[in-house]
């Protein structure tokens, strides 16, 4: 499939109006000035003239490094897009009538997939007459949302898909990035060489709880 490309904003001599609402280098309003005077400036401060705004009248132009801009936004995009690769969906599948050993199996195996980074995908399964009552689906899943309140948050809300009812949560970035960080110090812990003396560490403790004795 081929990627649709953005064209690049006009620069310098290739703004052909006849004025400009200007924005200096450090983000402040110069106010409305003829183009030629615009490039004086942006020459004068050996940067590069970018229109920002084409369709405002006049349009907007800033005064900036045009290259490292482009650098900047190429690597905003190639982060987005690395976070977009490895967030994945995971699937778990309800009854409507659920027992509640099934139901507490699904809500862990859900946690662990928020706490991994992963969205999941919650979905009540129908059956006959069930497709004619779902508010009882829909108080299922806010159930479940609930239940897994500390891990995620709702991005789709339930919705009717064919004979089926979906709800979408995505993980809390906050606590998927404290519980990386908790894995990554005990990674650490298990990997630091103990002494032939003290293999399991209790000198370093020991240490640790004088110091604080005598603090």
């Amino acid at each position: 499939m081929k990627e649709t490309r953005i064209s690049d904003p006009r620069t310098n001599d290739r703004i052909r109006v006849p004025e400009v609402r200007l924005v200096g280098p450090g983000g402040e309003q110069v106010g409305v000035v003829r183009i030629e005077d615009a490039l004086r400036l942006a020459q004068e401060a050996d940067l590069d003239l970018v229109e920002v705004a084409p369709n405002s009248k006049p349009p907007v132009v800033k005064i900036m490094d045009y290259g490292k801009f482009k650098y900047e936004q190429a690597q905003k995009l190639k982060e987005a897009r690395r976070n977009q690769a490895n967030t994945i969906l995971k699937e778990v599948r309800f009854r409507l009538k659920i027992d509640k050993h099934d139901y507490e199996t699904k809500r862990k195996r859900a946690e662990g997939f928020l706490q991994a980074g992963d969205k999941v995908k919650a979905m009540i399964l129908f059956r006959g007459r069930e497709q004619s009552r779902p508010e009882q689906g829909v108080r299922l899943l806010q159930r479940f949302a609930e239940d897994v309140a500390e891990w995620g948050t709702v991005e789709s809300t339930p919705t009717i898909d064919g004979r089926n009812m979906v709800m979408i949560i995505a993980p809390l970035k906050s606590k998927v990035d404290a519980k990386a960080e908790q894995n990554a110090k005990r990674a650490a812990n298990k990997a630091r060489p103990q002494s032939p003396e003290d293999p399991d560490g209790s000198a370093d403790n020991a240490a640790a709880a004088d110091k604080t004795e005598e603090e």
